[in-house]
């Protein structure tokens, strides 16, 4: 659990539900369900309407991210590769095939199979770079997303607010119905402004950082594949591997 991306949340809605407090304002005013299905609903219709199903449904994936952030360790991915290498200097290429169905991810069984297979070290880059470029299309893409919905709901919330300030018009002869109009009108705006940044743009940097980790990541394993089959010292490839770490 990424408690900072939790207490940030809280303190950010809170200090506007504090804020409204402090002033003497009703708590209850910044709740209503109408500006919120106006501007959710026409926020997530856009997103869907500009968005292909793949990308979407990545997106929707993703938001865990925030709160449970993947386990990254590029030291340990480092460890692993110098014995990797270790035992091929020692044993030979061949000595690695049992290390490839022990492993979870595909990406490096894929790197793996290629390097045992005897292939040289400018293939394997070339495949494994193209299998990088894919998936860093698709994870920006779907973090994209989230950068869209930033845009979009401040527009739909003003939208919410006009259609406030229509029922407002039409209830001119009966003043019980001008609260709940105006209300509408303006909390709708709130909504439309406040998920965007506290809520839409936030994700959306947040899975853009962890995104570019895992790329790092995949592009460690690739210099480390690649320096094993061009029969580097375990020792070079290890202090090179960890420049990216520092």
């Amino acid at each position: 659990m990424d408690k900072l991306s939790l207490i940030g949340l809280l303190i950010g809605i809170g200090g506007i539900v504090g804020g409204q407090w402090l002033e003497g304002g009703a708590l209850s005013i910044l709740f209503q369900g109408a500006a919120f299905l106006i501007v959710f609903g026409g926020t997530l219709g856009a997103v869907m309407l500009q968005n292909p199903p793949k990308v979407f449904v990545n997106g929707i994936r993703m938001v865990r991210w925030v709160f449970i952030t993947p386990q990254l360790s590029p030291q340990k991915l480092v460890y692993q590769i110098t014995a990797w290498s270790s035992l091929a200097r020692k044993d030979g290429i061949l000595a690695l095939e049992p290390q490839i169905p022990t492993n979870k991810d595909p990406f490096v069984r894929k790197g793996l199979q290629l390097l045992v297979d005897g292939n040289s070290a400018e293939k394997i880059r070339e495949v494994l770079e193209v299998d990088i470029s894919t998936y860093d299309h698709l994870q920006w893409e779907s973090a994209r997303l989230w950068e869209s919905a930033a845009g979009y709901s401040p527009t739909i919330g003003i939208l919410g607010a006009v259609l406030g300030l229509i029922h407002i018009m039409q209830s001119l002869t009966d003043p019980s119905k001008l609260g709940a109009g105006i209300s509408v009108a303006f909390v709708s705006t709130i909504y439309g402004v406040g998920l965007a940044n506290l809520v839409f743009l936030p994700f959306a940097g947040k899975l853009k950082i962890l995104i570019a980790r895992q790329v790092m990541m995949r592009e460690i394993l690739v210099d480390g594949l690649v320096a094993i089959a061009s029969g580097d010292n375990p020792r070079f490839i290890e202090n090179k591997l960890q420049g990216y770490i520092s």
